[in-house]
C-alpha cells in the first residue's frame, strides 16, 4: 500500500554493553524530540531495544544518527524490517532505562548473544515451510498467548512460557515431546528469540534454532500465505493486516462468541486492561469488559477506561469532579453506577474470570 506521506515505522533492537544506559537515554531522547520521531525505546545496560516513526527525512536522520554512534552502529536488518505506515504510530516520543530490554527475568551480555547464534535465515525457514515437510521440526511460537491466537505460522504451536524460570520447567516436557527435532523459534521482531535461544540451550535443549529478524522480516520479504492471521503489534495500529487479497487470512476468535475477527480491544476495566481478540461489535455490546469479573469489579469500583466511541460517560472526569468536591461523591458514584448497569442489563459473558495474561513487550 502506498501512503502520501511516506511515514515509516521502524523497529530494532541490538544487544550490546552499555555502561551507563541513563546517560544514553537523555542523549537518544534529546535527539529523537529534536526531530520530531515519536515512538517507545528502551535502553539499559542489555542493549537497545526501539520501535518509531517518522517521515522520510526523520527516518533517514535517525539512520545517520544511529550508524554514527559507537554504541548504535551496525544495527542489522533496518531496511527490511521498515514498514511503511500512514503517519505516526504513537501519541509521543518515549525513551526509557530498561533493566532488561526485554523482560523475560534474565540479562544476558552480547558474547553470550552471540554465542548461542543459530540463526536460520528466511530464505531457508521459506524453504522448510513451503515444502510442508515438518517432521523433522518443532516450529515454537515464543511470543504471548493473544499475540499467537491472533496470527501465527503454519504448524507453529504456542511456548506458553514468558519467564526464564517458566522456560526452565518446560525444558523436560519439551525434551520428551520433541525429541531429536529441530526447534526454530521466532518471535515479532526476534528480540525475544535472541534470549529464549540462550535460555533453551542453556536448560539442556541443545537443537535449536531461531528466526533471523523475526516475523516482521519474513513477512515484509514474502507475500507466500505462509503467515496465518493478523500480526499483533505493540503500537496503535495494534493488529496489522498481513498479505493481501490472495493470502489474508483471519483465524482470531471473538472471545465473546468465537466469531472470526481480527479485531483487538482492552477490558476497559482499568486494573484489568486484558489485551483481548473481539468483534468490535460484539465488544460494544458487552460494555467493553472480557468477562463477569469485570463487569462486577466495574459496578463496585467505577473505575471504568473513558470510551466516547460507543459510551457518552466521561469516567474519569466524573471522578475528578468528584475528587475535587467531595460533597458530590455520593451522586456522581450513584449516576456512573446507574449507567453502568443500564449498559450492562440482560449481558452475559463466556468468560467468568479476567482474561488478563502477563506479556512480554517485542
Amino acid at each position: 500500500m502506498k501512503y502520501e506521506q511516506d511515514f515509516t515505522l521502524l523497529t530494532f533492537y541490538k544487544f550490546v554493553d552499555v555502561e551507563k544506559p541513563e546517560d544514553e537515554v537523555l542523549e537518544h531522547l534529546q535527539f529523537t524530540t529534536d526531530i520530531g520521531m515519536k515512538g517507545r525505546v528502551y535502553i539499559g545496560t542489555e542493549g537497545i531495544s526501539s520501535t518509531v516513526t517518522g517521515n522520510k527525512g526523520q527516518i533517514q536522520a535517525y539512520k545517520l544518527y544511529l550508524q554514527n554512534h559507537p554504541l548504535w552502529n551496525n544495527i542489522a536488518d533496518l531496511d527490511t524490517k521498515s514498514s511503511p505506515v500512514d503517519g505516526h504510530k504513537f501519541p509521543r516520543m518515549q525513551v526509557k532505562v530498561k533493566d532488561e530490554i526485554v523482560g523475560l527475568g534474565k540479562k544476558f551480555t552480547r558474547d553470550e548473544i552471540e554465542a548461542a547464534g543459530n540463526r536460520m535465515q528466511i530464505k531457508e525457514f521459506k524453504y522448510i515451510l513451503d515444502s510442508g515437510k515438518m517432521d523433522d521440526y518443532i516450529l515454537l511460537d515464543m511470543r504471548n498467548n493473544h499475540e499467537y491466537n491472533l496470527g501465527h505460522f503454519k504448524n507453529a504451536i504456542p511456548a506458553n512460557t514468558l519467564t526464564f524460570r517458566e522456560l526452565e520447567d518446560k525444558v523436560e516436557e519439551y525434551k520428551k515431546d520433541f525429541g531429536d527435532k529441530k526447534v526454530i523459534s521466532y518471535c515479532t521482531g526476534g528480540i525475544r528469540c535472541e534470549k529464549s535461544t540462550v535460555m533453551l540451550q542453556r536448560a539442556g535443549l541443545k537443537n535449536t534454532y531461531q528466526l533471523d529478524g523475526g516475523v516482521v522480516k519474513y513477512i515484509n520479504t514474502y507475500n507466500d500465505g505462509n503467515w496465518l492471521g493478523n500480526l499483533y503489534v505493540f503500537d496503535d495500529r495494534v493488529s496489522q493486516t498481513v498479505g493481501d487479497d490472495t493470502t489474508h487470512t483471519i483465524i482470531g476468535e471473538s472471545i465473546y462468541s468465537g466469531l472470526k475477527t481480527d479485531n483487538c480491544e482492552n477490558c476497559r476495566l482499568s486494573s484489568c486492561n486484558a489485551r483481548i481478540i473481539a468483534d468490535r461489535q460484539e465488544y460494544i455490546d458487552h460494555a467493553g469488559f472480557c468477562s463477569e469479573e469485570c463487569a462486577e469489579s466495574a459496578l463496585e469500583n467505577l473505575i471504568v477506561k473513558t470510551d466516547l466511541s460507543f459510551d457518552p460517560m466521561e469516567y474519569k472526569k466524573q471522578r475528578g469532579v468528584a475528587k475535587r468536591y467531595p460533597e458530590l461523591k455520593t451522586e456522581i458514584d450513584k449516576k456512573l453506577r446507574r449507567h453502568l448497569e443500564k449498559l450492562l442489563k440482560g449481558v452475559t459473558f463466556n468468560h467468568k474470570e479476567s482474561q488478563k495474561e502477563d506479556f512480554v513487550i517485542d
